[in-house]
């Protein structure tokens, strides 16, 4: 795997794809600026070396050039986050943009306005991906959240960069840290799929029933499994299209020797809301009008001796709705015991939007081994997918 530092960027210019798709208020200012930091030692390090950085990054789903997804707005904390004041041009492609790339000095910062402003970009064009080649000297993909699209800045343009390209930081990280979890021989390797739907899960748990000993499928996909098995799930969220699906895999789990744990009791509310009245049921046993939204105290007993027996640790995914306070306490008890498998010495790695925001909320974020950064590119890499960024650097 080719990374930063494999090359020396002294009197170079790098092409630095980012992700820096980052949240803002109605005035327009950074409010998470976790993407930005996540960017900062590749940045630092091609400074460092002597070398200049050209950033190319998309913001938002723009469908024209509206103002509101210009980049001009985050330049004032991508400046104050590295520390050095950060130039920028209002295109990403031309005689502009080329002009204020040829004039960086070293120890010189560009940031290019949304490549999204081209619709070019996410048609992959390689007209387009060729003018984007033309500002750097080295390709540097450091952007794991877009990796899995093919996209002109994230794919199409290392074809022109044939020996000169390679990972950032965060990316190789993002790799290495999904490859220890997919293909690791510390066992026993345990998986925590939460969320809602077991549709949208399907395929990672069907290509992680190879990889790991034990399964825990938590949140409101829990009760489809439930249901398909007899069980009474009140007015509690269920794909009943996926009866079947469910069965199907509680079957393959068995046949490969994987242990799943399904939760035995929920707290139940009489309505979807942070002010219903609750009360612990029996998963398989949940009056009609009640539906599930947390997992119960006994889930969470057997759930942490799993957590605590375990050597690498995939999370992915929330147990209820932890946005709610009624309904948080299995997901911060499931952070809690990651913490503490962490600190005896698994590997445990969160990813996808709902488990980080979870673990941000609740302070997790420096108490588990890693943070992915990238929700739809890990869900990808789970399911056993190549991702077209990865493998243009590869190739």
């Amino acid at each position: 795997m080719k990374t930063i530092d494999d090359f020396d960027f002294k009197d170079k210019k790098a092409l630095i794809r980012v992700d820096f798709n980052v949240p803002l208020n109605e005035d327009h200012e950074v409010t998470d600026a976790t993407r930005i930091e996540a960017a900062k030692p590749t940045i630092v390090k091609i400074l460092e070396d002597g070398g200049s950085a050209v950033l190319m990054s998309h913001l938002g789903r723009p469908k024209a050039q509206e103002a509101e997804f210009s980049l001009k707005h985050i330049i004032s904390k991508v400046s104050e986050i590295i520390g050095v004041q950060v130039k920028f041009v209002e295109n990403c492609v031309g005689p502009e943009a080329e002009a204020a790339a040829n004039s960086l000095e070293a120890g010189e910062i560009l940031l290019l306005e949304n490549l999204r402003y081209h619709k070019e970009e996410t048609a992959g064009d390689r007209a387009f991906a060729e003018k984007l080649s033309k500002l750097g000297d080295i390709y540097v993909n450091d952007a794991f959240g877009t990796a899995h699209r093919a996209h002109a800045s994230t794919t199409i343009v290392a074809g022109f960069f044939p020996d000169k390209k390679c990972f950032g930081y965060l990316l190789a990280k993002e790799i290495e840290s999904l490859d220890k979890v997919l293909n690791n021989n510390e066992k026993p390797v345990l998986a925590i799929l939460g969320g809602a739907k077991v549709s949208s899960k399907i395929t990672v748990i069907e290509n992680v029933l190879d990889k790991v000993d034990d399964l825990i499928i938590g949140g409101g996909m829990a009760y489809t499994f439930i249901k398909a098995q007899g069980g009474k799930v009140g007015s509690s969220i269920c794909e009943d299209d996926k009866q079947e699906l469910a069965l199907d895999i509680l079957k393959k789990a068995d046949e490969k020797g994987v242990n799943i744990h399904l939760p035995v009791d929920v707290v139940a509310a009489d309505s979807f809301s942070e002010f219903a009245n609750t009360k612990v049921e029996d998963i398989y046993e949940i009056p009609d009008g009640w539906q599930g939204l947390d997992a119960g105290p006994k889930s969470l007993e057997n759930f942490k001796d799993v957590v605590l027996g375990s050597k690498t640790i995939l999370w992915n995914g929330p147990l209820g709705v932890f946005e709610m306070k009624p309904f948080a306490n299995g997901t911060i008890q499931l952070g809690n015991f990651i913490d503490e498998a962490t600190q005896n010495g698994a590997f445990s790695l969160v990813g996808g939007g709902d488990s980080v925001a979870a673990v941000k909320q609740f302070g997790f974020d420096d108490k588990v081994s890693y943070v992915s950064t990238g929700g739809g590119a890990m869900l990808e890499m789970l399911e056993g997918k190549t991702l077209p960024g990865i493998a243009a650097i590869e190739d």
